[in-house]
């Protein structure tokens, strides 16, 4: 099987997915990070050297060969990966697969996120926590359309990390 962890940065698909790795003995696959190895590059050096539009068709080609496998695991996807190209229906129409929307409110991913700007270049930049939750409230309303098409929503906030780890073993 495979377990798709989708949501916005900061709610806590890598975490989870480590967590729930372990638990069912599954590998992890952090979308990017398996992007990175493929490429020889980081993120930023393929945006800056090759551009966006050449990252996100890497990004669907190697999400294709992941949904591929006959392996289980669980697959950490970029916050922005089911957004673009047929991402979300190769995932929904993938065969064991189950596609999991790690929701998280405005306000507990600002708290989280706040505390992580620097390590996070896209919102690096940001001043306050005013415009944090601006910013990131404008960018779940342009993507939860494609974020709730998951099978699956669990809500994040006030749960540990391991009462998310088992409302999705409840489901798997």
């Amino acid at each position: 099987m495979i377990i798709v962890l989708i949501g916005y940065m900061g709610s806590g698909k890598s975490s989870i997915g480590r967590k729930l790795s372990k638990k069912l003995n599954y590998k992890l696959v952090d979308l990017d990070d398996f992007i990175v190895e493929k490429e020889e590059a980081s993120v930023k050096e393929i945006f800056e050297s090759k551009g966006e539009i050449y990252f996100r068709k890497k990004e669907e080609e190697y999400l294709q060969e992941l949904l591929k496998t006959d392996d289980d695991i669980i697959l950490s996807l970029g916050g922005g990966t089911p957004c673009f190209g047929k991402n979300m229906d190769l995932i929904l129409d993938s065969k064991n697969t189950k596609s999991f929307y790690l929701r998280g409110s405005v306000s507990k991913l600002t708290d989280k996120l706040i505390l992580k700007k620097a390590k996070r270049p896209l919102i690096a930049n940001i001043e306050t926590k005013e415009e944090l939750a601006e910013f990131i409230g404008k960018h779940l309303f342009e993507r939860s359309a494609f974020y709730s098409r998951a099978e699956y929503q669990i809500t994040t906030d006030n749960k540990t990390k391991k009462e998310v780890v088992a409302d999705i073993l409840n489901i798997v």
